[in-house]
């Protein structure tokens, strides 16, 4: 069986790792979310999730996705230490100059984006600052996925959340600050660990920030450019749904649509998980280039997608009297439109494993325009559906939207990098 192949080997240990961690990592938000639904409007609930959207709509220009090239460096031959300490502080200064760009033009149009988002100024100006402390984090992150190093990846992962969520109590419930406190928790939050994930890296001695290295500037822009649009596809189709939801519906609505959504993005973090154990694993035999392993690989794929549809099918069946049980009345509209939410997710997960393949050969473009037209689609169906059918039209928009996404990587991972889907049996 391919399974006792894989039994002993680096790929079922981190992927055991990744796995309890983002189930920890998970859980964690999960224990403070009955609690949040309680002690939050859905209004004030829906200005909590205003700000996580606009904090995922930053990331495009904040850092340049340059977590993944540093990861990507990694397995560049016999890299020297200085030269991988010098790409990392090369994507270190590019992380500064984004962010002072991104920060200025935001200030410029703050009144603006405050009206549009339902947030106030301030959270308007400190979402810049959370999106940069958040791609630093995931820079040491990164390195430690590279090496193997789960259990500290993890490690971080869950002190970080543990974090977020002692403040959000600390800040909601004994000082009743409302939405005010859930957002101040998470600024702080990323703020305090970007600072100690930087100390991290220069500890390790994978930080070299005082030089001048013009090629890894251009090596670093070439892979995080290309990237900018696949990033905003990947917004398009993840978090666009919130802004169409709050323009039609209300922002209460936006309320309930996420809680259905925090539910999906459990069922990501398994996924999540998965993906991080398999790169190294599969970026190493890749490298081998042996016909037999490839013909493993694809069993191994096939094998997982199986489960997601399996988990898929258990979220419309029990989806429902989880959520109104774990969030309350308020939000019993949020179980109608999880399975859905699920089906998303499921075709993200399985989208995840063929990304792989492009990173591996370094054409991000063609994924960058894969993500924007399945974002596109995503956004059409939805203005036409929630329009039609409410919440559960922001649900079906968000499984067409994957699907697309799903298919269309597929065909170009294997022209990227050709495997044996058809004709895998050894």
């Amino acid at each position: 069986m391919i399974f006792d192949k894989i039994k002993n080997n680096s790929l079922a240990t981190g992927a055991a790792v990744y796995l309890v961690s983002n189930i920890l990592n998970a859980s964690i938000p999960f224990a403070l979310l009955p609690i949040l639904t309680r002690m939050l409007t859905p209004e004030e609930y829906g200005e909590v999730a205003m700000f996580q959207t606009w904090i995922g709509a930053l990331t495009a220009f904040v850092g340049l996705s340059l977590s993944g090239a540093a990861i990507r460096k990694y397995y560049d031959g016999d890299l020297a230490q200085d030269d991988l300490k010098e790409f990392i502080g090369t994507c270190f200064q590019i992380l500064l100059v984004t962010a002072l760009v991104t920060f200025f033009a935001v200030y410029l149009f703050k009144e603006n984006l405050s009206t549009w988002l339902g947030l106030s100024q301030k959270w308007v100006l400190c979402g810049v600052l959370v999106a940069a402390c958040s791609m630093l984090t995931q820079i040491r992150l990164g390195q430690w996925q590279a090496k193997k190093q789960a259990l500290k990846y993890g490690f971080l992962q869950v002190s970080q959340s543990l974090f977020n969520v002692s403040l959000s109590l600390l800040f909601v419930v004994v000082l009743l600050q409302g939405a005010d406190g859930r957002i101040s928790a998470q600024v702080w939050a990323a703020t305090i660990f970007a600072v100690g994930a930087l100390l991290l890296l220069k500890r390790d001695n994978l930080l070299s920030f005082f030089h001048w290295r013009p090629q890894h500037v251009k090596e670093a822009l070439k892979f995080g450019v290309p990237l900018i649009p696949h990033v905003g596809g990947a917004y398009l189709l993840l978090s666009v749904d919130r802004f169409i939801i709050n323009s039609k519906l209300g922002l209460a609505e936006v309320g309930i649509y996420m809680v259905a959504v925090q539910f999906g993005m459990a069922i990501s973090l398994i996924f999540d998980a998965v993906n991080k154990a398999f790169v190294p694993w599969l970026f190493e035999r890749l490298k081998r280039n042996d016909a037999k392993q490839k013909q493993e690989i694809v069993k191994l794929t096939y094998a997982w997608y199986a489960l997601i549809l399996l988990g898929v099918g258990l979220a419309f069946i029990i989806g429902p009297w989880l959520i109104t049980f774990i969030a309350g009345e308020k939000y019993t509209k949020a179980g109608d439109v999880f399975g859905w939410i699920a089906l998303g997710q499921g075709f993200k997960g399985m989208y995840l494993m063929q990304t792989n393949y492009i990173f591996y050969s370094k054409r991000t473009k063609i994924l960058s325009a894969i993500t924007i037209v399945a974002g596109v689609i995503n956004v059409l169906c939805m203005i036409f559906l929630v329009g039609q059918h409410g919440l559960q039209g922001a649900a079906y928009s968000f499984s067409i939207g994957m699907g697309v996404l799903f298919l269309f990587t597929t065909i170009a991972a294997n022209k990227a990098h050709s495997m044996p889907w058809l004709s895998f049996r050894v």
